[in-house]
């Protein structure tokens, strides 16, 4: 065999290998891994939502301008949602290029705003619980690029069916593990799910802050939230497919 039909073998082979479907069985357990990533990420930036939004446009959010940040937040989310649900129905949802391409790409824009961050072209200091007195609108940045990759994991969720994991969203957890008939049932893998990505997300949440308060920085919790997506990443080119 020439050089020429080696490269087109390696080639049909590469694309073969990414096209193979992955079996969702277990998927919870890399999901689970979102989950304490998003309470990483969300112990180092202002996390906008509607409420925020409201009280900015009335004049009663001390931050200034935090309506805007706020927005920020909600419109990125909606584009990246919108972006990473595409990317499913182009390449296919359990499509291991599929899967591997969407947390590689969380994982980058993890890693671009942990880099920005540590060279100082983004302030460090977005976490402080003083009132502001001036606009940081370099904020802007790192919330518009954590808020689109949050939205990689809840619609992998989605494509993989575990709509009982959101990743991102613990309210609506919460509300569906209290609304469970079967909640005190001795067998119920949904409600478990539920507990163990609400625990997740909570120590996610208080590693990020711990570590924040001692370092007095946000970038080593957002590198540690970058390398276990890009971990994610690559669990899935090890994963179990269909025959």
């Amino acid at each position: 065999m020439d050089h020429g039909n080696q490269e087109k073998g390696r080639g049909a082979g590469l694309s073969r290998f990414l096209k193979q479907e992955i079996v969702s069985r277990h998927a919870d357990l890399l999901l689970f891994a979102c989950c304490l990533t998003s309470g990483l990420v969300d112990s180092t930036i202002y996390n906008g939502n509607t409420i925020f939004v409201g009280l900015g446009a009335s004049n009663q959010n001390s931050r200034p301008y935090g309506w805007a940040r706020s927005l920020t937040s909600i419109g990125c989310f909606v584009m990246g949602a919108f972006f990473f649900a595409r990317l499913n129905q182009w390449i296919g949802a359990h499509r291991r290029g599929s899967l591997m391409l969407s947390f590689f790409i969380q994982a980058s824009l993890l890693v671009i705003t942990a880099t920005l961050v540590s060279v100082g072209v983004v302030s460090s200091n977005m976490v402080s619980n003083q009132v502001q007195t001036t606009i940081q609108w370099d904020s802007e940045i790192p919330i518009a690029l954590l808020s689109f990759q949050s939205a990689g994991q809840i619609v992998a969720s989605r494509a993989l069916g575990y709509n009982e994991i959101p990743t991102v969203v613990i309210t609506s957890l919460l509300c569906d593990l209290m609304s469970d008939p079967k909640l005190f049932f001795l067998r119920n893998e949904k409600r478990d799910r539920r507990i163990v990505a609400f625990i997740l997300t909570m120590v996610g949440a208080i590693v990020g802050g711990w570590v924040t308060k001692a370092t007095a920085q946000i970038s080593p919790v957002l590198w540690l939230a970058a390398g276990i997506k890009f971990s994610v990443a690559l669990c899935w080119g090890f994963w179990k497919t269909r025959n």
